[in-house]
């Protein structure tokens, strides 16, 4: 029995329910435990594969976002206004067209603070984006695609891959130099590496596009075209309902029609591509199927998105704390359990790979049950048997 471990799906919707969940605060303090329970998970449920180092590179991402956000913060100013002056910058003077842009001037703690709350939640929501990536299979997610999304999400999927494999090179090109005692860091040791890596890119595409030309990417069956026009309209139709719907919920004053055309908007679009899935025949060899880890990881997600949007309606000042006046922040208590529902699939995927495991080698055969191997007739230790032993005696008189 092989272990197909837990749905590709149910990853990305228990990191996509992380990502809104760091939408909906600048808290630090949530903000650090979001990360901390995607590293966790991480740490606990990835498999060893070269996607699965990509989170590291998602981790030194984030740090660079938060480190330009601040860099911007000290150089363009902040519009916070603040008393507690840190440095202050010699101010260029800028024309009369570039009025509410400075370059320079007194850099606050108020301004910078602001800054690095808001660099943080986007931080936060790349790292939970590449936690998605460190777990899940790309291919394995590809195969769960209907038919209609096959070449969109074929694309996608090359696109998502592009960064494990940059890493897995860049990591195994170094590795290289350092056995050959060249050096591996610094530009000179950056632009060294950069052209194999390009050029290992250049050919990984091409082998691609190789592949998939072989495999007859791109061709697609006989529709009519009344079912083509049928599939289009809804389609379309379905997506401009989900935009309208979700316009809707999001203001005041679509709160009575929000729902109902967000829901009509996704009816129609299913529909349109179960009809599309007609133009891509194609069949799903072991497809992956939603068992009870799964349906654990992508709830956990969910339940940390809906906890944390009903926390910042019912109390914003916890998940969104102010910076004038300089003040610490305070961590909510049942926000925080919320956020820490997130650690569920450590708890449930590493199971469910030890029973799937421990499934397989009970199917393999043990050493009482496996046959002994045969004895050779030439062997000095098995017997002769009879016919040999009187031919033996029968050729020694004629010798």
């Amino acid at each position: 029995m092989r272990d197909v471990g837990v749905h590709p799906g149910a990853w990305w919707l228990w990191a996509l329910g992380l990502g809104t969940a760091a939408t909906r605060t600048t808290n630090p303090l949530l903000l650090a435990l979001l990360l901390t329970v995607s590293a966790y998970v991480v740490t606990t449920c990835r498999p060893d594969t070269p996607w699965s180092r990509s989170y590291g590179a998602f981790l030194k991402l984030g740090l660079a976002v938060l480190l330009v956000r601040l860099l911007f913060a000290v150089v363009l100013g902040s519009p916070i206004p603040g008393t507690h002056v840190l440095i202050t910058l010699p101010e260029v003077p800028l024309p009369h067209w570039a009025q509410g842009i400075r370059l320079g001037g007194r850099v606050t703690a108020e301004g910078l603070l602001f800054a690095a709350y808001d660099a943080l939640r986007l931080a936060t929501l790349l790292v939970c984006v590449g936690a998605a990536n460190a777990l899940a299979s790309p291919t394995r997610l590809l195969k769960t695609l209907p038919g209609a999304l096959y070449e969109m999400g074929v694309a996608v999927v090359v696109a998502l891959t592009f960064a494990p494999n940059l890493v897995a090179d860049v990591q195994r090109l170094r590795a290289a130099r350092r056995l050959r005692g060249r050096p591996d860091r610094g530009v000179r040791g950056l632009l060294q590496v950069g052209l194999p890596v390009l050029e290992g890119a250049l050919e990984r595409s091409v082998a691609l596009a190789a592949a998939m030309d072989a495999r007859g990417y791109g061709r697609t069956a006989d529709v009519p075209a009344p079912v083509r026009r049928t599939t289009a309209v809804l389609t379309l139709g379905g997506l401009l309902g989900v935009c309208a719907g979700t316009y809707g919920l999001l203001t005041a004053a679509g709160g009575g029609y929000g729902l109902p055309v967000l829901l009509a908007g996704l009816a129609a679009a299913l529909a349109g591509l179960r009809l599309g899935g007609r133009r891509t025949p194609r069949t799903r060899y072991r497809p992956d199927r939603w068992t009870v880890p799964a349906c654990l990881v992508a709830g956990s997600g969910a339940a940390v998105a809906a906890l944390l949007t009903v926390a910042a309606a019912t109390d914003p000042a916890a998940l969104h704390p102010g910076v004038v006046p300089l003040t610490a922040p305070n961590l909510p208590l049942w926000p925080a359990a919320a956020v820490l529902l997130g650690l569920l699939p450590a708890f449930t995927a590493p199971a469910a790979r030890a029973e799937a495991a421990g499934t397989s080698r009970s199917a393999e055969p043990t050493e009482s049950s496996r046959p002994e191997p045969s004895q050779s007739p030439q062997s000095p230790k098995s017997p002769k048997s009879p016919q040999s032993s009187q031919s033996s005696q029968s050729e020694e008189p004629a010798s």
